[in-house]
């Protein structure tokens, strides 16, 4: 599993875009800035979008003003899924990027996949938010069950530290 000081594997994450499927590597959304991964199980799922996201939309303002120059939303769902979930949150998930990592590769990288074939999800990834500088990883927040350690909460606490 990644670790605090690992830097970012270089794969591509994908959005849905106006004209068509937009690739992006990490190193490309990390370069030179202060950026929050979060990872989620699953688009549409209860606490993904009950407490996950609306967590960070709610705290965008304070990330940005402690540093933080994007977030990132990450779930192993294709880039038409991860749009509509996305539209499903209005206006406010603007301030968040929903990024696809449709085949697992960026989850797989980071030591994050978790099989979740028992509730017929099948290869998911665990729940849980970092803090990168540059590509590299300065915070790293895991939830097995639960939302504690990867909550927006728990990334400004991080970032105010």
């Amino acid at each position: 599993m990644i670790q605090v000081g690992d830097k970012l594997p270089g794969v591509t994450l994908h959005e849905r875009g106006e004209q068509g499927l937009d690739g992006y590597t990490v190193a490309e959304l990390t370069a030179g800035k202060t950026v929050v991964f979060f990872a989620v199980p699953g688009a549409f799922t209860p606490t993904c979008s009950e407490k996950h996201v609306p967590g960070f939309i709610a705290q965008a303002a304070a990330l940005r003003a402690a540093g933080v120059a994007q977030v990132y939303c990450v779930a192993v769902n294709d880039p038409f899924i991860m749009r509509l979930w996305a539209a499903s949150f209005g206006d406010a998930a603007q301030s968040i990027r929903f990024l696809s990592d449709g085949n697992a590769a960026f989850t797989e990288a980071l030591g994050m996949g978790r099989d979740m074939s028992n509730a017929a999800m099948g290869l998911r990834s665990k729940r849980y938010a970092l803090i990168a500088e540059d590509g590299v990883v300065r915070w790293l927040g895991v939830d097995e069950s639960g939302l504690q350690n990867a909550s927006a909460e728990s990334v400004l606490a991080a970032l105010r530290g």
